[in-house]
């Protein structure tokens, strides 16, 4: 008796289909491989994202030689290149998207992956060696690079080998690993807090300089941080071994269609890099007036949007060329690149503009507690009282455990976003997380003056809320484009919302200094919580974007 075929229930962990043969052993053998390759690639992705949303302040006060608590004015200036820099990592995964994306397209997806999760794990590890901000930026730039492209590798991957009833499953699963990154980060923090002093004498006793170990732990040690991110290379190995191509991909290749990407056409990336680069100058230079800045903003996407479609444009020029229907697969995939541009720039802004911002807050309302605390609060009666682990953990480590709430928020929120785009359709899912998110982020910022349990709580919905996304774009994005550009249509669709975001994230600097006045629900000057609720009205603006675009629930990948 023959077993029997494979199923997959919409619903569900996949099972792996009955193996009728030796060829399908191997595609079910391959299947699980590239989603385990690619779910480790995620998160450290994840990981690699969130190390400096934990450690970037530290990073920005020990490079600006700022020691103690900062005062008003060194915070704006800490602020500001903090947001400097994760603006330029911001603009180095949008180039490296599309960058990373035509590789994929062009010499495959695994192939292509394994040089991006290497060039984003060498170079994270080069940050912990940065002498100055502006090397830092540089370095976080290459990083970002590789981070970029091996999102949309990943999900191109995974979504042309897996069957089309577990595209929701697996999206939720991509969004998942990203976040389980950053729960990791959390826990290697705390954990890295709590051993500093045993570093120390580690390092001294193998022969290392006081002067180097003291570079090294300074700050809560963020350079070890960032140097732990060298560990994905290892990743590149597994991918080489064990992960077999798209046999999509193979099958557009053997028609010829891949030899249609051309390395000239990259000279379009290098351009367009030039516009986000010249968005970060406008504001990061206190010299350029705010006219300036408008102008130079919007000349900057224009370049940027230009540069990186150049590549796919010309593509589809040589692939239809003489054919009728040339003008309305080109006019259409530009449409849908330029509009899940905006769709993925809405999630983008939303994180980076606001809820990236959580750690920081955080570790400023845990000191501002602590002062009060220390003046207002008696000498306990019984000083030999050793306080509860957990609360004498939050206030040690506010950000980390911050960190870890947004990230479980995020895990659970990405799989609950995925099935939803699956069970009540592609937008209405996306409205209603707008909506979500936009209450969510008001909430944390406005109505939580101190840090402790609430408002841990707080940042566990706040993730849930504002990162469910990154399991509704896998699932949507890959639904767009046809095989023969679907990396590098993603890319550009996912990373050009980074550059927005990277806008977004320069307003929360320049925000600082307007709203330092204004006071929050809870009573709180200025600072962060006001400037992050109001770049938080993007959620709006996506809550009618998303209704132009098209209904793609239970379509097959388009060919």
């Amino acid at each position: 008796m023959n077993p029997p075929s494979a199923t997959h229930t919409d619903v569900g962990v996949p099972q792996i289909p009955a193996a009728t043969s030796s060829t399908d052993a191997s595609s079910a053998f391959g299947r699980w491989m590239a989603l385990i390759a690619a779910l480790l690639g995620w998160m450290f992705d994840g990981a690699e994202m969130g190390v400096f949303s934990m450690v970037g302040r530290a990073a920005m006060q020990d490079l600006l030689g700022i020691s103690g608590v900062p005062t008003p004015a060194q915070e704006q200036q800490v602020g500001m290149m903090f947001g400097v820099v994760i603006a330029v990592f911001l603009v180095g995964a949008a180039t490296g998207g599309v960058l990373f994306g035509w590789l994929g397209d062009r010499i495959g997806r695994v192939r292509a992956m394994s040089l991006s999760v290497l060039t984003y794990a060498l170079f994270t590890g080069f940050c912990g060696f940065a002498q100055s901000p502006l090397q830092l930026g540089a370095l976080r730039f290459v990083a970002s690079l590789g981070m970029g492209g091996e999102w949309s590798l990943g999900v191109a991957l995974v979504m042309e080998v897996w069957p089309n009833r577990s595209r929701a499953l697996m999206a939720g699963l991509i969004g998942a690993a990203a976040n389980a990154g950053y729960l990791l980060v959390g826990i290697i923090g705390i954990c890295l807090t709590a051993m500093l002093t045993t570093f120390r004498t580690s390092f001294l006793e193998m022969g290392l300089s006081e002067s180097l170990v003291n570079m090294l732990l300074a700050n809560k040690g963020w350079r070890l941080m960032m140097m732990l991110g060298t560990l994905p290379a290892v990743l590149t190995f597994f991918f080489r071994m064990f992960v077999p191509e798209s046999e999509k991909w193979e099958q557009e290749r053997g028609r010829g269609g891949t030899s249609m990407w051309l390395t000239t056409d990259l000279v379009g990336v290098l351009v367009g890099a030039i516009g986000p680069g010249l968005i970060v100058w406008v504001w990061a230079d206190s010299r350029v007036d705010n006219t300036w800045r408008i102008v130079g903003t919007i000349f900057g996407m224009f370049v940027a949007a230009v540069g990186y479609i150049y590549p796919v444009l010309r593509f589809l020029q040589r692939t239809y060329a003489g054919s009728s229907a040339a003008n309305n697969q080109t006019g259409r995939t530009i449409r849908r690149m330029l509009l899940a541009a905006c769709l993925s720039g809405v999630a983008l802004i939303g994180t980076w503009g606001s809820t990236q911002w959580a750690m920081t807050w955080a570790n400023q309302l845990s000191e501002q507690d602590k002062k009060v605390a220390a003046a207002t609060e008696p000498v306990a009666a019984d000083a030999s009282v050793e306080p509860h682990w957990f609360t004498s953990g939050m206030a040690t480590n506010p950000r980390e455990y911050t960190q870890i709430a947004t990230s479980v928020g995020a895990i659970v929120g990405t799989i609950l976003a995925a099935m939803m785009g699956d069970w009540f359709g592609r937008r209405i899912a996306y409205c209603v997380l707008c909506l979500l998110s936009f209450l969510s982020v008001l909430w944390f910022y406005q109505f939580h003056a101190h840090f402790g349990v609430e408002f841990l709580f707080a940042s566990f919905v706040l993730g849930a809320c504002t990162a469910s996304f990154y399991g509704w774009l896998p699932l949507y994005l890959p639904e767009l484009f046809t095989t023969n550009v679907r990396a590098t249509g993603q890319g550009f669709s996912f990373n050009f919302g980074r550059i927005l975001a990277a806008i977004a994230g320069l307003q929360v600097g320049a925000l600082l200094k307007l709203v330092a006045e204004y006071k929050t629900y809870a009573g709180l000057q200025g600072g962060y919580p006001v400037a992050c609720s109001i770049i938080c009205g993007v959620y709006l603006v996506g809550m009618a974007l998303i209704w132009l675009a098209p209904e793609t629930k239970g379509k097959p990948l388009p060919e």
